[in-house]
């Protein structure tokens, strides 16, 4: 029963996290609607900024096949001469996003029919322009994708897939390759007149489609609630006056001479009357590949951990209540000589570990990491950092790692003090620099590889001086200021004393030796996440988007409860087998977890994606490491802190001579 009362609490939380995403995502700052009418309209309009110009803004372009990402303008498509880049906040830049205007412009409810953007020519006896079309080319077979972004929205490519369903890409491509063998690779396949062997061939017109919902609230004005294109492929009778007929624009892979290349558009408005302002990603979201295995397979974990979590705390439970009202009924000295277990081990278990000024900055950090990670995952939830407000997540995650240096310097000098250290500087000194120092050499090596590749995801020059400031101005200021009330306040008051000569530990079996409790502790905890693991990797590599962050919010605490169930389950038997090195082994249980991660983050690599080229690898490889040290420091918090809570509490309630 408490099982199923359990599910039916985190299903009723997963609701109400649910709608109140729904009921704040209308009035979230900066995401508020704007409408739209025609010219004649504008001045005479009743609504409050009615606006009649579209605006096409375009992000960088990004493969499943390259970690680099590049800009618009790297690939010599049609640009604004004065260029105007939108606001962009800091974790939009650490993403690599660059947002730019277009000259793309639309009127509202006016149509367009093939518009000529611009004409760029080329001529392969140029180096510069035999350079242009060498990467032009380079990004087509990579099948490198335009992101656009009208009305805060991106423009979507749906078509058909398996089952007659649609699905809509945030994405299309710049073009295609069909290879020497006459194999049309990625988008190629879409167009049988894509024939020609050793060819490219660019998508040089769109035909978009834009839909609009009028405003029953208000006399006049529309609200954009989708934004569609097809992707085509014209040389145009006459390059210079387009008129978006004729074959498909090829490209040689061999090709000399002079080349034009036209870009067109066209533009459609279509009224939709069912489709509201607030669900106007609901399509892009529904057409997700995997959505319906995701929740089937979260709700089949979530059930699955819970029935176990139960019979793993209720087996605890039991055989504590027995041992504790056992040792509690020794009233004679015969029956005291004949302690066994755990209970033999009181006057070492809390004993100072070894390499405790290490285990207590790790604490630090992992304390750091987690308050992080729960903040911003509940701020997820509430609907605060959907996809439509773009760079939001990492924004709030940096700002509150930044923020959160009090209780990382805290927790660092508290348990250090408590394990008997003396050197508070060099705590308080390794807390601030010694984890986010690692971070941040690795983070600044792939940056230099991305400065090297030219890639949009390279971080200006600013925008790291900035991180510099953020991190020894405020964080390690407020690391000392949590330090010095770590070391300020009195130790922590262990329940029993401490013997001056350490016990002797009995030999160990197999299965009490540290390495393979270790091994087998992080792979219950690590059973709980590998699902949401696969569409997070797949969100990161596969340019997918991350959108349940209820269920994922779900996931951190099933994570949470798993990890410190299965490491004070092992720091039990250990305790029983008379071996009182919890601290270290409880963190490196959970934190084992971490390795796992590794481990399908290179099976994901090799089996999933089709990354080719050296930086791309190493940007990878670079780019997990942070992210496992990070999971290593937050799951062996956990263990620690449950095994800490364990100990503790079992030790104080049992009578010790």
């Amino acid at each position: 029963m408490v099982v199923f009362y359990r599910v039916r609490v985190v299903l009723l939380l997963l609701f109400v996290c649910g709608s109140l995403r729904d009921a704040l995502s209308f009035y979230l700052p900066g995401l508020a609607p704007v409408s739209f009418c025609e010219d004649a309209n504008e001045k005479n309009s009743d609504v409050p900024d009615c606006k009649s110009s579209i605006e096409l803004f375009v992000n960088r372009l990004d493969s499943v096949e390259s970690v680099l990402p590049y800009e618009y303008t790297a690939f010599d498509f049609c640009a604004e001469e004065v260029e105007k880049r939108p606001s962009e906040n800091l974790g939009q830049v650490l993403f690599g996003e660059r947002i730019e205007p277009s000259p793309y412009k639309f009127s509202f409810n006016k149509n367009v029919e093939c518009k000529t953007v611009c004409v760029k020519p080329y001529k392969t006896d140029k180096s510069e322009d035999k350079a242009k079309l060498d990467f032009l080319k380079k990004g087509m077979l990579l099948n490198y994708q335009h992101h656009w972004i009208v009305d805060n929205m991106p423009v979507t490519w749906c078509y058909d897939v398996e089952d007659n369903q649609k699905f809509c890409n945030p994405g299309f491509p710049i073009g295609c390759y069909v290879t020497d063998t006459g194999r049309a690779k990625d988008a190629c396949v879409v167009n049988a007149d894509f024939n020609d062997k050793d060819t490219f061939y660019i998508f040089n017109h769109v035909d978009i489609t834009i839909f609009y919902h009028k405003v029953e609230t208000e006399s006049a004005g529309a609200r954009l609630v989708a934004a569609k294109l097809e992707p085509k492929s014209f040389k145009h009778t006459n390059p210079d006056k387009a008129d978006c007929t004729g074959p498909p624009m090829s490209l040689g892979n061999k090709f000399t001479g002079e080349l034009k290349i036209p870009y067109t558009y066209s533009v459609k408005f279509v009224e939709e009357k069912h489709i509201r302002w607030a669900s106007r990603w609901d399509y892009i979201l529904e057409s997700m590949p995997h959505t319906n295995i995701q929740w089937f397979s979260i709700m089949n974990s979530l059930v699955i951990v819970l029935f176990l979590s139960g019979m793993v705390a209720m087996i605890m439970l039991r055989t504590l209540h027995k041992d504790i009202a056992r040792y509690n009924q020794m009233d004679s000295v015969e029956d005291a000589q004949e302690e066994f277990g755990w209970k033999l081990v009181h006057g070492d278990v809390f004993r100072p570990p070894r390499k405790g000024m290490l285990l207590s900055v790790f604490l630090g950090s992992g304390t750091q990491i987690f308050i992080m990670t729960f903040v911003t995952l509940f701020f997820a939830c509430l609907g605060f950092l959907s996809p439509a407000n773009r760079g939001a997540l990492m924004t709030c995650a940096v700002v509150l790692w930044v923020l959160l240096g009090t209780p990382a310097g805290y927790v660092a000098a508290r348990y250090y003090k408590s394990f008997g250290g003396e050197k508070w500087k060099t705590n308080v000194l390794l807390t601030a620099f010694l984890c986010p120092g690692v971070v941040f050499a690795d983070f600044f090596v792939m940056n230099l590889i991305l400065w090297g590749e030219g890639s949009s995801a390279a971080m200006p020059f600013g925008t790291l001086v900035a991180i510099l400031a953020l991190w020894f101005c405020i964080s390690v200021p407020l690391t000392f200021i949590g330090a010095y009330f770590g070391f300020k306040k009195s130790g922590i008051e262990h329940p029993v004393r401490t013997n001056q000569i350490p016990r002797q530990i009995p030999e160990q079996s197999f299965y009490t030796k540290p390495l393979p409790g270790i091994v087998m502790g992080g792979i219950l905890p690590f059973g709980c996440i590998f699902i949401q693991l696969f569409f997070i990797l797949n969100s990161i590599w596969s340019h997918q988007m991350y959108y349940m962050f209820g269920f994922l919010f779900l996931v951190f605490i099933i994570l949470v409860i798993t990890c410190s169930e299965a490491t004070i389950l092992l720091c039990y038997f250990h305790l029983c087998a008379e071996d009182y090195h919890w601290q270290w082994r409880s963190f490196l249980t959970s934190g084992f977890t971490a390795v796992y991660f590794l481990v399908y983050a290179i099976h994901y690599f090799f089996s999933k994606l089709q990354i080719s080229g050296l930086a791309s690898t190493i940007l990878y490889f670079g780019y997990t490491m942070i992210m496992a040290l990070i999971f290593f420091l937050f799951t062996g918090t956990i263990g620690f802190f449950a095994c800490f809570w364990f100990v503790t509490k079992i030790y104080s309630v049992v009578k010790v001579d």
